[in-house]
């Protein structure tokens, strides 16, 4: 009897060298990890290229099918990671006298939603977290982060010599709420007021609101979308990561999985916010205004999409990095994972101190925004 092909690890420079359907085997149902968005990334020039994201996804195959992937990146800056590790970078620089750059980063670019990294079934997974150290060390780099992944997924790395960072995000949990008003009453006196005086407000100035998902989204408002996330970023003097092809392949590649939030005064559309879903959760991305009206940010993306997981019986919406405003509005504090080794020990042992104190003062945010939570005490209901 003949013995089973050997499984081997490739690195790939895009992922049109892996099939569709395969990938998609492994990655599972949430849409930043499917074939499609990582594959618009490339198409659309937002990674390769002078992007500052280089493209070498990391996969073990066994007799050319895909037993297990890692999407993997040469970088050299930390643009778009939302895992800050500029001060790391200056240390290293500054104390062991050597550049921090490249790096490899395993992420899906400009985007701090948690997911699953390394795919593929357990043993395979522990293959390729081997394969990916030794290809770190073999190309010299100082380091390798993998970035949000999930809590098992972390702990695996932690247990593959990687160590971790833990981080804060806000997010709404759904206690089964029957309707937007059954979520109101879940909260105290006082914040229920404010957001439905919020919401009075905006509805008496004329603002309308639409969803629109899959097939429903014409190109015509992927355009009028991208206007709006163009000019909003232009306001807050920042230059966008994404570009117009990139919303274009993603409506026709993983439409499905997308929730466009459409505002009008009248007749007129004034702002969108663009989400992605699965089966478990809503993952508020970006948002986009042409005029500004009290509340109109507000309800574009934290109330509609409140809304909508109410309506779908979707578990969570994750507003995504930062934004303490969300606390108000009924968001509560979840930790997330980054996984990060380094080839030099000193540097390791030195990074390891620090993020010992950072587990501290995490532990401490947590509590401090725990405390100011909007909800009514003894409501029971809203809990992680």
């Amino acid at each position: 009897m003949s013995k089973e092909a050997a499984a081997t690890l490739e690195q790939l420079d895009s992922l049109a060298d892996v099939e569709a359907s395969q990938w998609d085997a492994l990655a599972g149902s949430q849409p930043f990890v499917r074939h499609a968005f990582l594959r618009a990334l490339e198409t659309s020039g937002c990674v390769g290229g002078a992007s500052g994201w280089l493209p070498m996804h990391f996969v073990l195959r066994r007799q050319g099918r895909l037993q297990a992937a890692l999407p993997l990146y040469l970088k050299h800056d930390s643009y778009g990671e939302f895992v800050f590790d500029w001060s790391w970078a200056r240390a290293f620089a500054a104390r062991w006298g050597r550049s921090y750059y490249p790096k490899l980063v395993s992420a899906v670019p400009f985007t701090p939603v948690a997911g699953p990294r390394l795919l593929g079934e357990a043993a395979a997974r522990q293959r390729l977290l081997e394969g990916a150290l030794a290809l770190a060390r073999a190309l010299g780099v100082s380091s390798w982060h993998c970035l949000f992944p999930t809590r098992q997924q972390a702990e695996e790395l932690a247990q593959g010599g990687l160590l971790l960072r833990q981080g804060v995000q806000l997010h709404w949990h759904n206690a089964g709420y029957a309707s937007f008003d059954d979520f109101l009453a879940s909260l105290t006196r006082e914040r229920r007021k404010k957001i439905r005086q919020e919401r009075r407000r905006l509805f008496e100035s004329g603002v309308r609101f639409e969803w629109r998902i899959g097939s429903q989204i014409s190109e015509a408002d992927w355009h009028f979308f991208n206007r709006c996330y163009r000019h909003t970023y232009r306001e807050h003097g920042s230059a966008p990561y994404l570009n117009l092809e990139f919303f274009l392949e993603l409506g026709t590649h993983l439409g499905e999985a997308c929730l466009l939030v459409l505002a009008r005064r009248g007749d007129k559309p004034i702002a969108a916010a663009l989400n992605l879903f699965d089966g478990e959760a809503l993952y508020g991305r970006y948002w986009g205004s042409l005029e500004y009206v009290p509340g109109l940010h507000f309800e574009t993306c934290y109330y509609q999409g409140i809304a909508f997981c109410i309506e779908r019986g979707l578990a969570r919406f994750e507003g995504g990095a930062g934004g303490e405003h969300k606390l108000p509005r009924g968001f509560v504090p979840s930790l997330t994972w980054s996984a990060h080794w380094f080839a030099d020990g000193d540097f390791a042992a030195f990074i390891g101190r620090v993020l010992s104190a950072e587990a501290a003062q995490v532990v401490q945010v947590m509590g401090e925004l725990q405390a100011h939570a909007p909800f009514r005490q003894g409501d029971g209901r809203n809990k992680p």
